[in-house]
């Protein structure tokens, strides 16, 4: 018998069993089918109006990146990592940077959940004060982590079935409101495109840089890579498909939301978070004012915790690695195998932003960071396969530096104080970088997270 093949049937391993259609669905699960009606308020008054047309430029910038990471996933078919990509293609410092970005992304994450959490739950017991509201759900968010509460992938895929039956929901009573009710003729179909009235560039563009929060989760595919059949093509198409797919269903969603409440009226800033509820009690009552109010509360519920538990992963690694003090950072609990520390102050984190912060700052200063991301992955894709690799593709150059163009241009139209907040966070990230490299008499290493 050949040794070398009696070596890898004793080894054990991950099995090649994921098919594309797999790839997909756990993209779209990990973005969840419900991924813009979180967010449509805040885009909705960004852009007078003009959400299905943030939510297409958004879909555009995601499409040229998620190439990029799918060709990259080709190359680091085992780390799948923004970070990785970057330190290995560009330099180690601008991998730091990327991975610094990202924990300032899983930081604010559960930040902007419990925001809108406490938000929607007063829409179902306004009784209860937003302070009460706020601290509960962090005290939830933390609890649970300190426990070490993880969602299956079967809860999980349950609750995007769940999430996906609501959607189907809220459209069919969304066709009979706009067929019974609203009526629109002419023109005023293709207002949720483009109105004259209120169409402004600059604003339009403001919006679709929080717009593409709708597509946060999508590089999660890459992680997948071990497990894939023929993963140098399934992952690239997966990531691809699965943002166009989500890209098309957010669109249907929020263009039904606007023929039923029209951009030229804004939404009141009491409502502006949890505006999407407020379009599904016009169009379908009390009844699905509260089926999807819970749907999203549950969902937000579950991202946050998610989040948190990741960020405290990210933390312990950084600790471990010597790029944060190893003492605090990268130390777990001998009882519960739970990095502590790192929960705790992420606990204190998100309560101080959910009091700080309305939900509009927290998600362009969670897109700072991302755009960081995207930004660093296409310009690797470049490099590597522009002028280091003898592996031929498409559009080796015209594709990641459409990617670079757009997700500049889109990040250049973030909120003024996100940008300044983002930078500052970049500072202090430089300073630690340095600090540490001093502190521990070498260079930081490649990959601290």
């Amino acid at each position: 018998m050949d040794p070398t093949a009696e070596m890898e049937t004793a080894t054990p391993g991950l099995r090649r069993t994921l098919k594309l259609h797999h790839l997909i669905l756990y993209g779209i699960i990990i973005i969840q089918p419900t991924a813009p009606m979180s967010i449509y308020g805040v885009v909705s008054n960004a852009a007078r109006g003009h959400v299905v047309t943030t939510i297409l430029i958004a879909m555009v910038a995601m499409l040229f990146t998620a190439v990029s990471y799918g060709r990259m996933a080709r190359v680091y078919p085992s780390a799948g990592s923004a970070y990785t990509y970057v330190g290995k293609e560009i330099h180690p410092l601008a991998g730091y940077l990327v991975g610094w970005s990202m924990l300032m992304d899983y930081m604010l994450n559960p930040i902007i959940c419990a925001i809108w959490c406490s938000a929607a739950a007063q829409n179902i017991v306004p009784q209860v004060p937003y302070a009460a509201w706020a601290v509960a759900f962090v005290l939830v968010f933390t609890g649970l982590n300190l426990r070490g509460v993880q969602t299956s992938s079967r809860v999980n895929a349950m609750l995007a079935l769940g999430m996906s039956i609501v959607v189907v929901v809220f459209i069919a009573e969304a066709i009979r409101y706009i067929a019974q009710v609203a009526r629109p003729v002419g023109g005023q179909w293709l207002l949720p495109f483009y109105d004259p009235m209120t169409f402004a560039p600059g604003r339009m563009f403001h919006g679709a840089s929080i717009a593409v929060l709708t597509y946060i989760g999508f590089d999660g595919i890459s992680t997948m890579s071990e497990e894939v059949e023929n993963p140098r093509r399934n992952i690239l198409l997966a990531t691809v498909l699965t943002c166009f797919a989500i890209g098309v269903l957010s669109a249907i969603e929020v263009y039904l939301a606007q023929l039923v409440w029209p951009g030229r009226i804004p939404f009141p800033l009491s409502m502006v978070d949890t505006a999407f509820v407020e379009v599904a009690h016009r169009v379908g009552g009390n009844f699905l004012f509260h089926l999807l109010n819970a749907t999203l509360l549950i969902a937000n519920m579950g991202s946050g915790i998610a989040a948190q538990f990741g960020a405290a992963r990210l933390l312990y690694g950084m600790g471990r690695a010597d790029a944060l003090p190893k003492r605090f950072f990268g130390v777990v609990s001998p009882k519960t195998r739970i990095p502590r520390n790192n929960v705790l102050l992420l606990g204190a984190v998100t309560l101080l932003g959910t009091f700080l912060m309305s939900f509009e700052q927290g998600a362009e200063l969670l897109n700072f960071g991302a755009f960081i991301a995207f930004i660093g992955v296409n310009a690797a894709a470049l490099v590597h396969y522009r002028f280091r690799s003898q592996e031929k593709v498409a559009f080796a150059a015209f594709s990641p530096l459409c990617g670079i163009l757009v997700c500049t241009f889109i990040w250049l139209n973030l909120n003024l104080n996100a940008k300044l907040l983002g930078t500052a966070w970049i500072v202090v990230g430089l300073i630690l970088y340095f600090v540490m490299r001093k502190t521990t008499n070498r260079t930081a290493p490649e990959q601290p997270f």
